[in-house]
């Protein structure tokens, strides 16, 4: 979302941070509740990448180790505060989306139950370290872009404005939260919203005006009032709305806790309830909201927590 505010972003959940490029160590713990059950090998817990950044999607991936014929009866499982579905394969595996939320401060917590036929169930707990770093040029992010805009983007907006705000950023919680409760909708990887260019990608910097303002919580790409914005994947329209930062919105509920935004639209060509499909249009770039140039903001969440959407299109390549 291109050349808003300090306290716009901030408003907007996006974040002042650098993001970490050390390694995330996992540890996991595993254990097997059953009184007086027979010894066996638990699943084991992989996290895919091995090197995640704050603000972004992770694949869990559940490998069993029992024995053939004690089949796998569930898997739940808690990550950042936020329920895990996972989904089996043909090989025997089980993945799900987990996330570093923007928030994370020292570690993050993965916590899963495999539950048997048997009755064993394993339970798993891996924690992810997670570094901070203070930026070596004294706070100005990575990345950052240097932009020179009116005092109308940097004003404190009066109360009433604050609380349309703070108002439609509940009504983008709400919409993820209500994700949890959609069955995944999706089986093929997603893809980019537009083919063009990328001008913000996730996390950038930005100084207005000489100050370090926010990072950015989603990817702009490129475009000119009337070029196509098509669906990333397949899901149920869940807002259509006009916001006062995001200008005209549509949100997507792709199911499985995965919901994609898409900003600053001239036009959304769908409606609450529709169900769009991968590659489909379903609106038109635009300049509306709090922004001075037309182009394309594409956001994602999972469950509450904004992540990078470029992490739904590498790792449901993973996850197939």
């Amino acid at each position: 979302m291109t050349r808003i505010s300090r306290y716009f972003a901030a408003r907007l959940g996006l974040f002042v941070l650098t993001l970490p490029g050390t390694s995330l160590g996992a540890q996991a713990q595993s254990s097997s509740i059953v009184p007086g059950a027979a010894p066996h090998d638990s699943a084991t817990l992989s996290v895919t990448p091995r090197r995640p950044e704050i603000g972004s999607l992770v694949l869990l991936s559940i490998r069993r180790a029992r024995a053939a014929g004690d089949s796998i009866v569930s898997i739940t499982g808690w990550m950042a505060g936020e329920p895990l579905h996972f989904r089996g394969d043909s090989t025997g595996v089980a993945r799900a989306f987990g996330l570093v939320p923007l928030e994370a401060s020292d570690s993050v917590v993965a916590r899963v139950v495999v539950r048997y036929d048997s009755g064993v169930a394993d339970t798993i707990r891996s924690v992810l370290a997670v570094p901070h770093r203070v930026s070596p040029t004294g706070g100005r992010p990575a990345r950052a872009r240097r932009l020179s805009v009116s005092k109308v983007f940097t004003t404190r907006p009066d109360s009433l404005t604050e609380a349309r705000i703070e108002r439609e950023n509940e009504e983008a919680r709400a919409v993820g939260r209500r994700a949890h409760a959609t069955p995944e909708l999706w089986r093929q990887p997603f893809l980019r919203p537009r083919s063009s260019r990328i001008t913000s990608p996730f996390g950038s910097g930005r100084l207005f005006n000489g100050r370090l303002a926010s990072s950015h919580g989603g990817v702009d790409f490129a475009g000119q009032p009337g070029d196509s914005v098509r669906a990333a994947n397949r899901g149920v329209v869940a807002l259509v709305d006009n916001f006062f930062l995001a200008g005209n919105v549509v949100y997507i509920d792709h199911g499985g806790g995965v919901v994609t935004g898409y900003f600053h639209l001239t036009q959304a060509l769908v409606a609450v309830g529709d169900t769009v499909e991968r590659g489909q249009q379903i609106g038109l770039v635009g300049a509306t909201g709090r922004v001075t140039g037309p182009h394309l903001h594409w956001s994602a969440r999972y469950g509450e927590h904004t992540v990078d959407p470029m992490g739904l299109i590498t790792l449901t390549r993973l996850r197939r």
